[in-house]
């Protein structure tokens, strides 16, 4: 018996490829088996390659998975471009009624349009080909017809009859897969979990986490990879003083942002790299006038138009210091669908604190990945708001050297919210000594976030592996083969990158290399952490697409052998 099942849907984009991963993952989510998507697609509305991947597990998921199990090929392109990432064991399952595949081989051909006609459903085809997987993976079929059932019992006409095709669909794939003989190892039964799980995307979960921590509003601009953010946020974001807005750019988004923030509201937005290099302006000024904000960068390929639907880890150096001259911008970067959720409040919760802008580093494998995950108790959010002025300093709002009462328009005190620097009171002054001043107190503020948690463990050994965003996952199941063989490695995580955790970045300091697997051509956290005194290298990937376990593996472990030498040498 197997743990796992790794199912990749390949086709073209408009054919339901994404549709299919996603189905299969929840039919076997509602059961209790641990599940994680990953899709990837073109920028175009329809046509073009595109894949959806499922992973389904009874043990907790880390990554999407290496090889295979089985390729759901519908096309020639798919075929071609995939069956090499097919596992020794693998079956291919493909559409007859648009190629075939030598003969001899571990494959089942179906005419999956032509078998949805016939099941009464002519929608069904993904229907026929999962029913298929089911088979060759020994996956009972009571568990696709229950989701199948449950999915479209909606109340409206019609819904027995598409329940009907849906479920006959199912087993006419499941036969033809038997006739073959073919198999794979069986999936071990799902094991109950003592907690209460709920299946989520990434783009939900930190929505979900910025309505818990008391946001107020929301204004988007639509833009791939983050447009998901916006519309969700359209239909969520509700109640007496919310208010959901859809902009005409992403300068306008900013510009809401700081006049909202401004009037003492929570305020979001989300944007990709495109979104934040506009922002930058809007941006320096919410970090000069002091305005609580936050913004969401769902990272995609770049520069420029870039890969827009793929994932990558690119922006960190930009988010740090968006616009020009002396800024620090503090960042949250989840690695995974919890921390999404989690991610969101501490975001709020920062800009709120130190009374400026924060920025929530995504990316496109984290938020349109679909995972299960313990349902997040609410007890345990802690909703924080700013320190609101009782009058008592008059008008100085910029005054002292760290956080200062803040004026809410229509409450005690009042001040001017400049762009230009000023001084207490925030009129306009261009004397040296108080540009000094300014500038340390608007630096101080950021030491009211240093104290984020962060993961360690062998923390005695001289080499060390820091991970970032969405990068976690596959860096975690690298490090446990790595520390299983042997490997005298120390584990560092934090989704809290600036600033970093005091007692972080002094452990950080007594390592003598520091390893960062980053999705990114420069090594830009790798970069950040040699700024403040560590020894740390990137090991790099930008291909749009999440590091492989196996692949990361080897190449941490080049890594240790090849500097291991230089630092004994030195």
């Amino acid at each position: 018996m197997s743990k796992n099942l790794v199912v990749r849907f390949a086709g073209e984009g408009g054919q339901g490829v994404v549709g299919g991963s996603e189905i299969l993952a929840a039919a076997a989510a509602a059961v209790g088996y641990h599940v994680l998507t990953f899709s990837t697609f073109p920028s175009q509305i329809k046509g073009g390659p595109a894949w959806g991947q499922a992973r389904i597990s009874t043990d907790e998921i880390l990554s999407s998975g290496d090889d295979l199990d089985v390729l759901v090929a519908l096309n020639r392109y798919a075929y071609d471009h995939n069956v090499e990432e097919l596992s020794e064991q693998g079956v291919v399952v493909y559409n007859s009624e648009e190629f075939e595949v030598e003969e001899g081989g571990r494959a089942i051909g179906l005419p999956a349009d032509q078998m949805a006609r016939d099941s009464g459903n002519p929608r069904a085809a993904n229907m026929v080909v999962i029913g298929a997987v089911a088979q060759l993976a020994g996956f009972p079929l009571k568990y696709l017809e229950t989701f199948v059932t449950k999915r479209f019992t909606r109340g409206r006409p019609g819904d027995d009859k598409i329940i009907e095709g849906n479920i006959a669909a199912l087993h006419m794939g499941a036969d033809e897969a038997a006739k073959t003989g073919l198999s794979l190892e069986g999936l071990e039964d799902p094991v109950p979990s003592p907690d209460e799980r709920i299946l989520i995307k990434g783009f939900e979960a930190a929505s979900l986490g910025a309505i818990a921590a008391g946001l107020d509003s929301f204004i988007g601009y639509p833009i791939s990879p983050a447009t998901t953010m916006l519309t969700y946020m359209e239909e969520f974001l509700h109640g007496e003083g919310k208010f959901v807005g859809q902009s005409s750019s992403e300068i306008e988004s900013i510009a809401a942002l700081v006049g909202g923030g401004f009037s003492g509201k929570k305020i979001m937005t989300s944007t990709a790299g495109p979104g934040l290099s506009l922002m930058g302006e809007g941006l320096g000024l919410a970090w000069m006038a002091e305005i609580p904000l936050v913004v969401v960068d769902v990272q995609r390929g770049g520069p420029a138009t870039g890969l827009p639907t793929k994932t990558e880890q690119s922006d960190l150096i930009t988010a740090m210091n968006p616009g020009h001259g002396d800024m620090s911008v503090p960042i949250i970067a989840p690695g995974s669908i919890e921390e999404a959720f989690w991610g969101a409040i501490e975001a709020v919760n920062w800009a709120e604190r130190y009374q400026g802008p924060v920025i929530m580093l995504s990316e496109a494998s984290i938020a349109e990945r679909q995972q299960d995950i313990v349902k997040p108790d609410l007890a345990q959010v802690n909703v924080e708001t700013r320190l609101v002025s009782d009058g008592s300093t008059g008008n100085e709002r910029y005054v002292g050297d760290g956080v200062a009462p803040f004026p809410v328009p229509g409450g005690p005190g009042a001040y001017v919210a400049n762009g230009s620097e000023h001084d207490e009171q925030g009129d306009t002054t261009h004397l040296p000594e108080v540009h000094v001043t300014q500038t340390h107190r608007r630096f101080k503020k950021l030491e009211l976030l240093a104290n984020g948690s962060y993961e360690a463990e062998q923390t005695g050994a001289s080499i060390a592996i820091l991970p970032w965003g969405g990068s976690k996952g596959s860096a975690r199941g690298a490090y446990l083969e790595l520390t299983a063989a042997g490997e005298d490695l120390a584990w560092y995580y934090t989704m809290f990158l600036n600033p970093l955790p005091t007692e972080l970045l002094e452990e950080l300091h007594g390592k003598e290399l520091v390893l960062v697997p980053e999705l990114n051509y420069l090594g830009q956290l790798s970069q950040v952490l040699r700024a403040q005194g560590v020894n740390a290298h990137s090991v790099t990937q930008y291909t749009g697409l999440p590091f492989k376990v196996r692949d990361l593996r080897d190449r941490l472990a080049e890594e240790i052998r090849a500097r291991s030498g230089k630092l004994a040498a030195v």
